[in-house]
């Protein structure tokens, strides 16, 4: 499932990528090291997608922004042109008012009847007013009303005389402004100069028609519609026909940043209009919506790639489990055959040596100890390997006590010697501070010599291993034609089996004047003397022989079972007061045997029976 996932999520060369980085870690890098490196690898593979994710969006973004800004700027373009014809033609047609007086004062030889009238037809909304000047005299004002202050000699004004003697001068319609009007608002005086002829064909100078323009009024469709299309702009003109500097005419609130523009000229002086987008020249809204989804899509790749990684690491890990020992950190028995299976099939003609070991009288380790120091001896033991064998070779726990190693391009006499230095290696296990030793049979089988598979070369280890326990443990030999695959029930019965099932109360103690610990009561022990288990018996005796016997005769019956023993005898005969668990006593006769065990030195092993049961069964005999 990951695999179908991962090929539909990321591309085949980043897949790639991933497998030789494992690979590598793989080969050089240690365990732990190897498992920081995964850890490294779980966190940077995905920031490194996403920080190239961040660079592809950057780059997204950055050609987006482009592309928009241009397209802005051309859409502005066309935009500046079209209203700036527009405002163009709208402040000509203002001018075009004072053509038609001009045309009417020629024709009329510079007078005009009903001005009035003329002018009233003239007028729209966006003029202020419509005025004759003979001789640069302002003498008629249409409407007349609140005009009157503007009949003034505009030759002679300070403010207005040089621009109106340069329109003069140069035959040139002039503009004027903007300007406060009295009546509110702003205004734009346009002066168109009138040329009459004399009698003599002379041209002369009559005056000036001029209309008063209300701003914005005389544009107001046009920024209307800018305004409405999300624009801001500016309308200037130079300050007068002579200079460069501009005076603006009329702009919106808010503010222009890189402008496009339109320029045009309206007598002898020139206009700009100017307009800039109101949200700028980027479509922040587009570049937030882009950077969100190709964000949330890095985002999304690098969680993936996260995700996928774990999986793909549970997965391998997993893996490992099913092939790993949980305690002892080598090969199960599942991961050992599928291996072992695989390197001799790969090597069909190279010698392999396999070898099967276990644990001697584990289960009395597991009895005496509880079960916690018996995984003690079997972690030890797994050590023991793990340091004593090369890096190559192949180790497994079958189970249990059983442990098993395959060794490539071994022979018999290659690995002879070192098996059986192997096999009497001291091995020990902690328990309460101590050290306490243990002891292992070993067994072991050629590869093709007596073997032509991995199971069989199995099956020959393991006859061999079986013959070590039929001749007393704690040895190693090597399979040899002939040796017989005995049956295993020679051997099927365990320490704890027989001494549960013996027809008699059984312990077993230390044989140690100063230190008589109790290891072992069996069943029928505690029956007889109704301690609940073992750990109950441990505590009420404190682990000690010599608290089962009742008190006042301790020190007689210890003297008599080690001047038996000293004396030669292996075996005693006692009879004395046995301590129950609520604290009565139970007459006893015990039979007791010293015993050099390999493990705890000398033990005793001892059985007990009822002296009152033997005189009723047997009382005949007693006194006899």
């Amino acid at each position: 499932m990951y695999k179908d996932f991962a090929q539909f999520v990321f591309p085949k060369k980043l897949i790639l990528f991933f497998n030789f980085c494992d690979i590598m870690l793989y080969y050089n890098n240690s365990h732990g090291q190897n498992e920081v490196n995964q850890v490294k690898k779980k966190t940077l593979v995905p920031l490194i997608i996403f920080l190239l994710g961040i660079c592809l969006v950057s780059l997204i973004v950055y050609k987006t922004d482009t592309h928009e800004k241009e397209q802005r700027h051309i859409t502005a373009q066309l935009n500046v042109v079209t209203y700036g014809e527009r405002i163009k033609n709208e402040i000509t047609n203002g001018i075009e008012i004072t053509d038609t007086l001009k045309q009417i004062l020629i024709s009329e030889d510079g007078e005009i009847h009903q001005f009035e009238t003329i002018a009233g037809n003239l007028m729209s909304d966006s003029i202020e007013s419509v005025q004759l000047a003979p001789n640069g005299v302002v003498t008629d004002i249409y409407p007349a009303n609140e005009n009157e202050a503007g009949k003034i000699d505009l030759i002679h004004d300070k403010d207005r005389g040089k621009i109106s003697c340069y329109a003069r001068d140069n035959h040139t319609i002039i503009t004027q402004g903007p300007f406060k009007l009295k009546q509110g608002g702003y205004g734009i005086a346009v002066r168109n100069p009138v040329y009459l002829k004399d009698k003599n064909g002379h041209e002369y100078f009559w005056g000036f028609t001029i209309v008063i323009l209300r701003v914005p009024d005389i544009f107001s469709d046009s920024i209307s519609a800018l305004s409405n299309f999300g624009y801001e702009y500016k309308i200037s003109k130079t300050d007068a026909p002579w200079s460069d500097t501009y005076k603006v005419v009329y702009q919106s609130d808010g503010q222009i940043n890189r402008p496009v523009s339109y320029t045009f000229t309206i007598g002898d002086e020139n206009w700009k209009f100017e307009v800039t987008p109101k949200s700028g020249w980027r479509n922040a809204t587009l570049l937030i919506i882009v950077i969100g989804i190709f964000l949330t899509i890095s985002l999304l790749m690098s969680v993936l790639t996260r995700v996928w990684l774990v999986a793909k690491e549970h997965k391998k890990k997993f893996q490992i489990l099913a092939h790993t020992d949980s305690l002892t950190n080598i090969y199960n028995r599942y991961g050992f055959d599928e291996f072992a299976e695989k390197m001799i099939q790969k090597n069909p003609k190279t010698h392999f040596v396999a070898a099967l070991l276990d644990i001697d009288d584990f289960k009395f380790i597991n009895d005496i100890y509880g079960h916690v120091y018996g995984d003690k001896a079997l972690r030890s033991l797994a050590d023991s390997m793990k340091a004593f064998f090369p890096s190559d070779a192949l180790l497994g726990r079958n189970g249990g006590d059983e442990f098993c190693i395959l060794l490539k391009n071994y022979s018999y006499e290659d690995v002879k010697e070192k098996l059986q230095q192997f096999t009497m290696a001291p091995k020990t296990f902690s328990y309460k501070g101590k050290e306490h030793p243990f002891y292992i049979s070993l067994g072991y089988s050629e590869y093709p010599t007596f073997a032509s598979n991995r199971s069989q070369l199995m099956r020959c280890a393991d006859a061999a291993l079986y013959e070590i326990k039929l001749h007393g443990k704690n040895g190693c030999m090597a399979y040899r034609e002939g040796l017989e695959l005995r049956v295993r029930k020679q051997l099927g019965f365990a320490f704890r089996d027989i001494s549960e099932h013996l027809p008699g109360a059984f312990i077993i103690y230390r044989a140690d004047k100063e230190d008589d610990e109790l290891f072992y009561a069996n069943q029928e022990f505690l029956h007889m003397t109704g301690y609940k288990d073992m750990d109950k018996l441990f505590r009420l005796t404190n682990k000690s022989f010599h608290n089962l016997i009742r008190e006042d005769e301790q020190k007689q019956i210890e003297t008599s079972i080690w001047e038996q023993i000293d004396s030669g005898n292996e075996n005693d005969y006692i009879h004395f007061h046995l301590r129950k668990a609520d604290g009565s006593y139970l007459s006893v006769l015990d039979h007791g045997r010293i015993v050099e065990s390999q493990q705890y030195g000398r033990v005793f092993y001892v059985l007990f029976m009822d002296w009152k049961d033997m005189h009723i069964h047997y009382g005949d005999k007693f006194s006899g």
